[in-house]
């Protein structure tokens, strides 16, 4: 939906969007993205309670499970197209359809997600650092909107039981990407345009190449890494003169830059959660790897692209 797919347009991403009322939220771990949920009173959406554990958490396990089981029914009624509900992959947030018909066949990702009013959790206190960028008044307001939590199993849980759920700003995500500008009309129909979406195109056709040609060393890589890096540049960068239309290259390049320097470190900050580190110490060998390909790429004019 943020219209930043380069290929075939064969994946779709469905937040399915659940309100519930008031949560308490228990980090379940230093991340501060993770969080076990538990209800502060009983819920006025009753029907939330056979979805407790025995410690009185929400239970991602059991409602994906549930979520599943309806879609699977749902889809044998189905008639006109070839629709099938994959198999469950481990810790992933989603149930996905694959879609078999002319012209292409698609895959549908649909995610579990809590919507919940009320105000965000301390560990987000010091991130979404867009006032240069976008100002004071917008980031006041992203933080007043509501917090979305997916079922996500934390991989750093203690006892993998399944019912940790991980803080989701998709929605803001895609609001800042709309909303890109530092003045107010960048990009409109009569504004001056800028290279950002462009930028952040690239940066994720590059990763997905480079997947494609090494899937093992690169599967701990996502498209989110080079979201969160071009978030970051949007930030280091501020004003739209730094992203004029014609500097594609020269802005793709920086960012390439700047995502390259954290891979060495292994360092990539939660652009909302500063606490999270999106690079792992203990994956430093396959960070390295990916700053040895892109600075191959970047030193030789993107072979990658003309294959």
């Amino acid at each position: 939906y943020s219209i930043l797919q380069i290929t075939e347009p064969n994946e779709f991403d469905i937040m399915l969007v659940m309100p519930v009322s008031r949560l308490q939220l228990d980090e379940s771990d230093d991340t501060g993205a993770y969080y076990y949920l538990a209800f502060k009173r009983t819920p006025k959406e009753k029907y939330l309670l056979k979805f407790l554990d025995e410690d009185g958490k929400l239970s991602a396990f059991k409602m994906l499970q549930a979520l599943r089981e309806i879609i699977k029914q749902e889809v044998k009624n189905i008639k006109n197209v070839e629709v099938t509900v994959t198999r469950k992959k481990a810790g992933s947030p989603a149930v996905t359809l694959q879609i078999k018909n002319p012209p292409s066949e698609i895959s549908v990702d649909i995610i579990l997600t809590l919507e919940v009013q009320q105000s965000w959790p301390p560990s987000t206190q010091e991130g979404l650092k867009i006032e240069q960028w976008l100002g004071t008044k917008v980031r006041r307001e992203f933080r007043f909107r509501s917090i979305y939590l997916v079922a996500k199993q934390n991989k750093r849980e203690k006892v993998l039981r399944g019912n940790t759920w991980r803080l989701s700003f998709s929605h803001i995500e895609k609001a800042m990407m709309n909303n890109h500008g530092n003045s107010k009309t960048c990009c409109e129909s009569d504004g001056p345009k800028c290279c950002r979406k462009g930028c952040l195109k690239l940066l994720k056709y590059l990763l997905e190449q480079l997947k494609m040609k090494y899937p093992k060393e690169l599967e701990k890589f996502c498209s989110y890494h080079v979201k969160t890096a071009f978030f970051h540049s949007c930030v280091m960068w501020p004003n739209d003169t730094d992203w004029h239309l014609g500097d594609l290259d020269h802005c793709f390049q920086k960012c390439l830059g700047y995502f390259v320097d954290c891979l060495q470190k292994s360092q990539l900050p939660h652009f909302f959660i500063p606490q999270y580190n999106l690079l792992s110490l203990e994956d430093r060998a396959s960070n390295h790897f990916l700053s040895r390909q892109i600075s191959h790429q970047l030193n030789n004019r993107f072979p990658i692209f003309q294959e």
